[in-house]
């Protein structure tokens, strides 16, 4: 390729196609160029620990996170800083370089576990190990989908090493994963394979996050959630990592700085443990990529905890502050060890000095129906569907985004039967999830499971469903998949449903550029998976009438 970068790693890639002079994210070719580094690097590193598990020796609990976090760096709206991402190349290549001697003759490793270039040799290199590396289009098809997948197994389990859960076994798998993907003996068919099991372990990195989320924090209940502003100064914060709120919010107690969660940290509200905290205010503004005009009106400082990060204006750069694995230049990073406490003193110094938050919006929403709260009211919805209260379920879980065909998903909300409830998780819900769409006896036809990782509920939810009817497939539940995509953590949850065995699942608005032809071609026949139509048309494939 001539062109200066190539990434066609999220949903909105210019034109469906990819991005080749900057990114629709805001990200820029000289970022772009480090990112496909790292990406090398990394995979270069897991190769040699790979190597070593192979040979029984241990590897460090610091390099297993080192490499999730570098993988985390590299998700579409994380990550803007060309120095920070260089800083983790070299960190990348000094890990290696150490482990390496190790090892006995590594001439058979691949060259990216060999690689030790300087930074002057950087940008050369870059320009040679991106997507275009791979040349078959199917093999670098399946690359890429594992790659993406990968990135968002390798941020799940970085939430929960923030809470100092580790799971060695999804650590070795999925540096051996990245390993195979240097691997040019690897046919189509064994990458189809490596595909699924990735899905398999997404299942397995899902789980370990919930459970350090709940073990910590308490398991979400239903919950109502002010949206409205109070006139205490306020700090918004970001993203999806509890374990940054949770210290942000001890960090502030009595300092007369209330606490607003602002997108995919809305969910936070739903947990017990965060319900002691008189100043945790509610929840300000929508989805992400509203965030410009939100963080304006907001006047008080934002911390963002993950990926979501919209390049800044000027007029509130100065107040939007990072952590772990965002970053953009210009702003200012917090952050400190895993299992130690950040300083959010300058934060809350400064939220001091501002304005509260200017009123948007009033009102509240009503979520928390995380699985255990849904067993909890099990009864009552099994009910519901034997009687014909509830005719069906739609799962219209996943993220939102600025694509005016977006508006699909609200439309068809606003228009679903009645007697259809919607399932969600990730910030996909604000496109209805305040909308007037009432209650089916008691049940709200918006049950909201949480972030986008909480997609493992509603997974649990449909496999209780499964059970308590006495169904042998999961396909034979009333239940309708209609899911929005944007990004990598988007795709560990797909290939998770099809490790599961979930089939028919309707993705939009666009499919994956990414997906060759041949591989779309068996995600259609094995799987079922087609993209979304118009409402009218959806509406009668799902519910054989329009609303």
């Amino acid at each position: 390729m001539d062109n200066k970068m190539f990434c066609f790693q999220c949903q909105e890639t210019a034109k469906g196609t990819g991005c080749t002079m900057s990114g629709v994210c805001g990200k820029k070719p000289e970022v772009a160029a480090m990112q496909d580094l790292l990406v090398y690097v990394t995979k270069g590193l897991a190769c040699v620990t790979t190597a070593l598990r192979a040979a029984s020796k241990p590897i460090d609990r610091e390099i297993n996170h080192l490499i999730t976090l570098n993988l985390f760096v590299t998700v579409t709206n994380a990550n803007f800083d060309r120095e920070t991402i260089i800083a983790r190349i070299k960190k990348t290549l000094e890990t290696k370089q150490a482990l390496l001697s190790q090892l006995g003759d590594v001439s058979k490793l691949p060259e990216a576990a060999r690689w030790n270039g300087a930074k002057s040799e950087f940008e050369a290199k870059a320009a040679t190990v991106g997507v275009f590396a791979t040349e078959n289009e199917d093999i670098r098809s399946l690359r890429e989908l594992i790659t993406y997948g990968l990135k968002g197994l390798a941020a799940y389990t970085k939430h929960a090493n923030a809470l100092l859960k580790d799971n060695e076994e999804l650590d070795a798998f999925l540096q051996s994963a990245l390993a195979k993907l240097l691997d040019d003996s690897l046919t189509v068919n064994d990458l189809v394979a490596l595909t699924l099991e990735t899905g398999k372990r997404g299942v397995d990195g899902m789980a370990l996050l919930d459970a350090a989320n709940t073990g910590a924090y308490g398991n979400p209940e239903i919950t109502k959630v002010d949206i409205g502003v109070r006139k205490n100064p306020g700090i918004l914060i970001s993203g999806h990592d509890l374990r940054d709120l949770e210290m942000l919010l001890e960090q502030t107690k009595g300092t007369g700085v209330d606490v607003y969660t602002h997108s995919e940290m809305l969910p936070a509200h739903y947990y017990p443990a965060f319900k002691k905290y008189p100043h945790f205010a509610g929840n300000y503004g929508n989805a992400w990529w509203l965030q410009k005009e939100e963080f304006e009106k907001f006047n008080g400082p934002i911390l963002m905890t993950t990926n979501c990060v919209v390049p800044p204006a000027e007029s509130y750069k100065d107040r939007l502050w990072t952590t772990s694995a965002a970053g953009f230049p210009g702003c200012r990073h917090i952050d400190a060890p895993y299992g130690q406490t950040k300083d959010f003193g300058p934060i809350i110094a400064q939220a001091k000095s501002c304005p509260p938050p200017t009123e948007i919006e009033t009102g509240s929403i009503v979520g928390g129906f995380a699985h255990e709260q849904v067993f909890a009211l099990a009864d009552k919805v099994v009910e519901a569907i034997k009687s014909g209260a509830i005719r069906k379920f739609v799962v219209m879980a996943g993220c939102d985004g600025r694509m005016k065909s977006r508006d699909y998903y609200r439309e068809f909300a606003e228009r679903l039967p009645k007697d259809v409830v919607i399932l969600t998780a990730g910030c996909a819900k604000y496109k209805y999830n305040k909308l007037p769409l009432g209650d089916i006896g008691g049940i709200p036809r918006v049950l909201d499971a949480g972030q986008c990782n909480d997609s493992y509920s509603l997974a649990l939810i449909a496999l209780k469903l499964k059970e308590v009817f006495g169904l042998d497939d999961i396909n034979k539940l009333p239940l309708a998949m209609n899911i929005a995509w944007y990004e990598q953590k988007a795709v560990i949850v797909l290939l998770a449903l099809l490790h599961l065995g979930v089939k028919n699942i309707h993705l939009g608005p666009t499919l994956p550029a990414f997906l060759s032809p041949n591989v779309a071609k068996v995600l259609v026949e094995n799987f079922g998976i087609a993209g979304i139509g118009t409402v009218d048309d959806d509406l009668r494939l799902f519910f054989g009438d329009v609303a």
